[in-house]
């Protein structure tokens, strides 16, 4: 049996959070397997909230409160009642759910059923069979709603999540431990994207179930107008600290620069009348030595070669294994010359490189050059 806390931030929310726990008395005891409980979240409401909740909790065991002193923002909040539940009240999973009605009580049941199956993340979702949104939104609140859900899964490189922004999820302890709640990328609810991005790269279990995401009845929607662009900048930076991504980053990077002075070279060549496997080959062979210089003290600097002689054999062996790049930039470089023209070589080498050349280099640089360690957590 694990312990379940459902986690509702609250501002400013007395109307809804009196029906909310009533609701909530009704479904928890339903859920047989598994012990709920559900934390409160306030930020000092001035309706006063928290009077609600303490009195409730008088009658109802499971129910408690954090009080803040003051209204930092939704990933705030939620932070806080994450750490609150893992660390006082020993919770096995932690659960977001909205304070308003836009998440079904009784709905909760089927989240957690998903623990008996094994999983560590449970997205409630609205975009899949048998999930909805409101039908009272107006075209551009269900256009924002969905457009942001598909830069979202788009950015995070994750398509087969089909709902990256929903306020409904189980997260397990051990999952969410792993995610620095002290510095999130947004105190709002771009909160969320980097939860819901970290939790699945650090390799959690998940599963979508299907949700029925209601209107609000009382009280005004505190979404953020600007949120979009907020959302953007957390995708960058879950990205940015994303370890297997920074690494294909400055490879491709280091792959540009090379680029560069491969088209640089390829050009004086021409100029210099160069015979044409002369041309390709030389101004390949330039790249390949910028390659092993920039990816040897930065993209692969974890395993980076020291020495001067073990530094000079792997040179001669990276040279020997880029010889197959020199092949194919020969080849398909003089095949390009005789079948569409000298005068395409500029056009026709970013193609070379970026689906001949690029692939096979990673490929030979992660199984031979620079084998046998992993990216660290952070460069």
């Amino acid at each position: 049996m694990a312990k379940v806390v459902i986690v509702i931030p609250t501002y400013n929310e007395r109307e809804n959070t009196e029906k909310m726990i009533e609701a909530l008395a009704q479904v928890l005891p339903q859920i047989k397997n598994h012990e709920v409980h559900v934390l409160y979240v306030d930020d000092t409401s001035p309706d006063k909230t928290y009077e609600v909740v303490r009195q409730k909790g008088e009658k109802y065991p499971w129910l408690h409160l954090l009080l803040n002193a003051e209204k930092k923002g939704l990933g705030v909040a939620y932070a806080k009642g994450f750490t609150y539940a893992m660390d006082k009240l020993g919770a096995d999973y932690v659960m977001e759910f909205d304070a308003d009605f836009q998440h079904r009580p009784d709905e909760i049941a089927k989240l957690v059923a998903k623990i008996d199956e094994g999983y560590e993340y449970i997205i409630g979702s609205r975009y899949i069979p048998g999930g909805s949104i409101p039908k009272e939104w107006g075209f551009s609140r269900k256009f924002l709603s969905v457009i942001g859900n598909l830069i979202a899964r788009v950015g995070l490189l994750m398509p087969k999540v089909h709902d990256l922004t929903t306020g409904f999820k189980l997260t397990k302890a051990s999952v969410m431990k792993k995610i620095d709640l002290e510095h999130l990328y947004s105190n709002s609810f771009a909160y969320k994207v980097q939860i819901v991005g970290q939790a699945i790269q650090g390799g959690a279990k998940w599963a979508e179930v299907p949700i029925t995401f209601m209107a609000r009845t009382k009280g005004e929607s505190k979404i953020i107008k600007n949120e979009m662009a907020e959302t953007l900048k957390v995708i960058f930076l879950v990205q940015f600290h994303n370890p297997k991504l920074r690494r294909f980053f400055k490879f491709g990077t280091v792959g540009f620069i090379g680029y560069l002075i491969n088209a640089s070279a390829l050009a004086l060549f021409t100029r210099l009348k160069f015979p044409g496997p002369l041309a390709w080959g030389f101004s390949t062979e330039l790249a390949i030595i910028s390659n092993f210089i920039l990816n040897n003290i930065w993209t692969f600097k974890e395993s980076k070669i020291s020495g001067l002689k073990n530094t000079i054999m792997k040179f001669l062996q990276f040279n020997l294994t880029s010889a197959g790049a020199l092949v194919i930039q020969i080849i398909a470089g003089s095949i390009s010359d005789i079948v569409i023209g000298v005068s395409y070589r500029q056009f026709v080498l970013p193609f070379i490189v970026v689906f001949l050349v690029l692939p096979y280099n990673y490929l030979m640089y992660t199984l031979v050059i620079w084998k046998g360690k992993k990216a660290p957590a952070k460069a």
